[in-house]
């Protein structure tokens, strides 16, 4: 591995997504840096509230996260995917070259962009967003509290092989990033603020995804369990079942529990899982839970009080207790749905803010605005195209 002062020269390089979540295809999100633009002596005027970002085939819409007002239709061709930005601002969206500003405080899609080859994830941690290049391998770390003065020059750090990966930054400045190439992941490697390696472990076959936890707690996800890093060590969780895969985690801060997806059929053209784990970063334990209905890689979200959230396709929200580990409650919102077997078909997507749940409904062309205290529907709004992926502004 070797370490690259910024700012980057610009890469190039087509993207071909792939899906978070799926055994069969991996998924991609994040990128590489371009130089920064020259520093703006003003930002653009907020105009939209608590904004609201969803795609759709040919575009982006961005509301009004309280009133569900759809403020404005950003035309934008291909297949695209958002992610918060980690300021009260911006999103980026990945796109064919990378991924690209929108300040959706004002509903306008900068010329920024970080350039990358298959962008993948997006980690917001401890003020620092990280991007993964999954064409390159390059991590890219900034604040992106600098993201309204342009394109921030950041950090980058190289991976020795391309391949899907993640990264995560920690308040010490440590850097957890994955191992792997092109044909097969294998786990994690620890890195200090001199990105020299610290400790790693390749016992964690087809690492994908992260979430961190109360403590600082970092849990990836691996075919047979999770690899969990925490007080400067890794342990490995392993799966109740031989092939028990985790590869789509959710984390708050108020919890020391991880809730994760659970599939246990390697072959699966598609498997349509009705168990989640919930990981015990206290006591290096997973259980699963039994929700009665199958879910997506889009369906995990936490609550404001580190509830565990699963959007099912009954079209209900399942509300967990992570310490209890049961169900305690569920919130009707939709129809019942199915999942469609190509991944980058829109499906119904969950998006937590605060207290209220945004859920979107690609059948009924709607976005649903969900109070979980009350559990109950507080706004919906039409929408002119079925909406694919969901976020927001999250600082």
């Amino acid at each position: 591995m070797t370490r690259t002062a910024a700012p980057a020269t610009l890469l190039a390089g087509a993207l071909l997504l792939t899906a978070c979540g799926s055994a069969q295809e991996p998924a991609t999100e994040a990128a590489a840096p371009a130089a920064a633009t020259q520093p703006r002596t003003t930002a653009p005027q907020r105009t939209v509230t608590d904004p609201v970002v969803l795609t759709y085939d040919g575009g982006l819409y961005v509301l009004d996260g309280q009133s569900l007002e759809l403020v404005k239709d950003i035309p934008l061709a291909g297949y695209n995917r958002v992610n918060p930005a980690g300021d009260a601002r911006h999103v980026l969206v990945s796109t064919a070259t990378g991924f690209r500003v929108l300040d959706a405080a004002s509903a306008t899609l900068k010329d920024d962009e970080f350039k990358a080859a298959k962008p993948g994830h997006v980690v917001r941690h401890a003020g620092t967003t990280v991007l993964f290049a999954d064409g390159t391998g390059e991590v890219t770390l900034f604040d992106p509290a600098e993201l309204a003065a342009g394109l921030p020059e950041g950090e980058v750090y190289k991976a020795a092989t391309a391949h899907h990966g993640v990264a995560i930054e920690l308040e010490n400045g440590e850097l957890v990033v994955t191992l792997g190439t092109e044909e097969k992941r294998t786990g994690i490697a620890v890195l200090d603020k001199e990105r020299k390696e610290i400790t790693r472990s390749e016992d964690c076959p087809g690492v994908h995804g992260e979430a961190t936890a109360q403590d600082e707690a970092v849990v990836l996800g691996c075919e047979d369990g999770v690899l969990l890093y925490k007080d400067g060590k890794i342990s490995k969780i392993d799966s109740p079942d031989e092939y028990g895969r985790i590869g789509n985690q959710s984390g708050s801060d108020l919890s020391p529990v991880v809730l994760g997806d659970y599939k246990k059929d390697p072959d699966a053209e598609l498997e349509r899982p009705t168990q989640v784990s919930l990981i015990d970063t206290t006591t290096g334990t997973l259980k699963l839970v039994d929700l009665g209905t199958s879910y997506t890689f889009r369906s995990l979200a936490r609550g404001p009080r580190g509830e565990a959230l699963v959007l099912g396709t009954d079209g209900a929200v399942h509300v967990i207790d992570p310490a209890a580990g049961k169900v305690v409650r569920t919130v009707k919102v939709l129809d019942e749905w199915k999942e469609p077997l190509e991944w980058q078909r829109p499906r119904p997507n969950i998006f937590v803010r605060d207290q209220v749940v945004y859920v979107s409904d690609p059948a009924g062309r709607r976005l649903h605005a969900v109070d979980l205290a009350s559990g109950k529907v507080t706004r919906s709004t039409p929408l002119p195209q079925p909406p694919n992926e969901l976020t927001g502004v999250v600082s």
